[in-house]
């Protein structure tokens, strides 16, 4: 879980910047905006307006195994009268704190700091699988195959028993012993990495974020070492490696064509051009989207490929229209610290934040509404999946699931109807967005912010 000595980014002043939140710093005031912390308790209303970071560094449990004759640790909210947006289950499961989701029909897989990934299956759970090293840091699911990246800067990959589906095994790591043998006896494959060289090849800091692009069999993983690499998921040849920016990669996206987003702790959005070759890609940059100060985090694109959206640590999310040149659309005004995740479906947007909320945003043209605040995690949420509620027959209806630093995963139904609770515009929030309580739970530059 912890980064090289080395690896740790430094504020101006010489301080070291801690990019996990669960490690604990002594920092002045002054440092809580430049860096990301777990918020004190909430009050029971948001200031839209108001961006602030406090400092409260959770601690780590240790692994506890559950007896096989133990009671689910899933619970269920009453589901007669369930509101429009509700909370409709919880997992508990004092093994670490979530850091990455995946749901795939009626399967989803969680990771954690314990370097477990844990399947559930109709809110029981199914099975699981370790890896040998590493926080699981992202997980993303490709037909039969499931990528894992870590903390170690490795991707795992795994596949499902066709005898017993509730086997997972090891198939290989990315990149490839064969090729890490092959590319070491070349001189012209080694690469200089914050002072020290590298096989190109391989990431030399913490996978910060996996995206699959499915029309052309590719997998992207960014990283803490200042890249974002290609794959080709057929043999698991990497194919490229961009030196993207000038801090940590927190988040990379692939569209359905030509564009690549990277986000990062230098403050930055940046657009990239991919270009297919005969042996592999070759990504120019196009266009940079954002340079500001405070870190950039996490990145998102809408279900209709419309609009591309980034979380910053200040607490705001802005957006722009992909069919409009990228013309910047406006900001999103509804968390008082650091978005750690973004996903989206539909015409909902979902925002996670260190505030310990989750926001729902409906898009109607330019226009966003805030139709919900998700509220009930006790910790920092870190990660998000959604995917539609099948067994409810509502093409405009979600199940939303949600991770965080309290060692929870909560599940959430989300109407794209619910009654709208505020209306932010091009750039403005018209008024205060009030939580929805989740009632039922058993339970940069800053500079130089990583998440």
């Amino acid at each position: 879980m912890f980064a090289e000595a080395g690896g740790f980014p430094r504020a101006r002043n010489g301080k070291t910047i801690h990019s996990d939140p669960n490690i604990s710093i002594t920092a002045s005031e002054d440092d809580f905006n430049i860096r990301y912390s777990s918020a004190s308790a909430a009050p029971a209303c948001y200031e839209v307006n108001r961006v602030s970071c406090e400092a409260s560094p959770l601690t780590m449990s240790p692994w506890k195994q559950a007896s096989p004759l133990s009671k689910t640790p899933w619970t269920h909210s009453d589901e007669a009268n369930v509101p429009a947006n509700s909370l409709i289950g919880s997992i508990v499961r004092e093994e670490g704190h979530i850091y990455s989701l995946a749901a795939t029909k009626d399967l989803l897989y969680t990771g954690s700091d314990s370097k477990n990934i844990r399947v559930w299956k109709n809110l029981k759970e199914f099975t699981g699988f370790k890896s040998n090293s590493g926080l699981v840091k992202a997980i993303v699911i490709s037909g039969e195959k499931i990528f894992t990246g870590h903390q170690d800067g490795k991707i795992r990959v795994w596949k499902v028993s066709l005898k017993n589906p509730g086997i997972h095994k090891r198939s290989g790591t990315l990149p490839t012993l064969k090729d890490i043998l092959k590319s070491s006896i070349k001189p012209s494959s080694y690469i200089e990495v914050k002072r020290k060289r590298s096989l190109w090849i391989k990431h030399s800091d913490a996978l910060s974020c996996l995206s699959l692009n499915n029309e052309h069999g590719l997998l992207y993983s960014a990283s803490w070492d200042r890249t974002f690499k290609v794959w080709r998921i057929s043999d698991s040849k990497c194919l490229e490696s961009v030196h993207a920016h000038e801090d940590a990669v927190n988040s990379v996206i692939s569209t359905a064509g030509e564009m690549v987003f990277t986000c990062s702790a230098d403050g930055t959005v940046k657009v990239w051009k991919k270009e297919l070759q005969h042996k592999g890609t070759k990504h120019k940059l196009a266009q940079t989207l954002l340079q500001q100060e405070s870190a950039v985090t996490a990145l998102a694109i809408n279900a209709a490929g419309s609009a591309v959206y980034c979380g910053s640590s200040e607490g705001l999310v802005n957006f722009w229209e992909i069919g409009k040149q990228l013309s910047h659309g406006g900001v999103l005004k509804g968390h008082k610290l650091a978005i750690l995740c973004l996903a989206a479906a539909g015409n909902l947007v979902f925002s996670g934040s260190a505030d310990k909320n989750i926001c729902v945003w409906r898009k109607d043209g330019n226009i966003h509404t805030c139709l919900s605040v998700l509220t009930g995690h006790t910790g920092p949420v870190k990660c998000l999946a959604v995917e539609k509620d099948h067994e409810s027959g509502n093409d405009h209806r979600w199940i939303v699931y949600s991770g965080s630093l309290d060692k929870s995963v909560k599940v959430w139904s989300v109407s794209e109807f619910a009654q709208a609770m505020s209306k932010v515009g091009g750039h403005e929030s018209n008024r205060e967005a009030f939580p929805v309580e989740g009632s039922y739970s058993t339970n940069s530059r800053a500079s130089h912010s990583r998440f």
